[in-house]
């Protein structure tokens, strides 16, 4: 798995300072932006963070480039609704040279279950190179392929989905792939803005865990604020 922040928006936290403070400013965004103390971005952030009013949050952009996972994970990451995606074409995109795929280690570590799991992914590249060569098209030959098959995709998300996703996916009761996937972009962006990334995760680093019975038991160490 690769995971890449190919782009965001220029100074994110002071961007959202700033689409904050033009509420009660006399000054338009554009001064704002260029004449806010570093101080006051900060206080205004430590402000929005606390009261939960997250709609500021939403004019900073994180664009990531995200190689070598399952099309597994990726039916779970379009899921999330306020984002945007482009992925690889399984309809143009012909898989000539093999089919790459992602293994579950639950798998990997059974001898029985990793010999089951290479003969079915040998049959089905198999069997895919050959439809190929009695022309049906990619777009049908496709129809066998598993979800295993690795994929590539381009992400976009505002720093205010990124909140809600990361709480979701970072969760030790998310699926293991796309877990992980949560766990890098978070070290991805946590730099860029880290006042708001600052104890983004799981629920359970800032609180009790709302997972009731369904808890797993074993909560994230907590993260406190300075």
């Amino acid at each position: 798995m690769q995971a890449e922040l190919l782009y965001h928006t220029p100074d994110p936290e002071r961007a959202i300072a700033t689409a904050a403070r033009l509420c009660y400013a006399p000054v338009g965004a554009a001064e704002l932006m260029e004449t806010m103390p570093e101080e006051r971005v900060r206080s205004v952030l430590s402000t929005i963070m606390g009261s939960g009013h997250f709609s500021t949050l939403e004019h900073a952009s994180f664009t990531f480039a995200i190689d070598g996972v399952s099309r597994a994970l990726t039916h779970q990451l379009v899921r999330h609704r306020l984002a945007s995606f482009n992925q690889q074409s399984q309809r143009y995109v012909k898989f000539k040279d093999g089919l790459p795929y992602v293994k579950p280690e639950s798998i990997a570590a059974v001898l029985e279950a990793d010999e089951l799991f290479e003969g079915i992914m040998d049959g089905v590249q198999r069997a895919y190179a050959r439809m190929l060569e009695l022309g049906v098209p990619a777009e049908d030959a496709r129809f066998i392929l598993p979800n295993a098959v690795e994929t590539k995709i381009v992400v976009t998300m505002n720093a205010r989905e990124l909140l809600h996703f990361f709480e979701l996916r970072c969760c030790n009761r998310a699926q293991w792939e796309i877990r992980e996937l949560a766990h890098r972009m978070l070290e991805l962006v946590r730099p860029v803005a880290p006042f708001v990334f600052m104890d983004a995760g799981a629920p359970c680093v800032r609180g009790a865990c709302p997972e009731g019975k369904m808890t797993c038991g074993e909560p994230y160490p907590r993260v406190e604020r300075a």
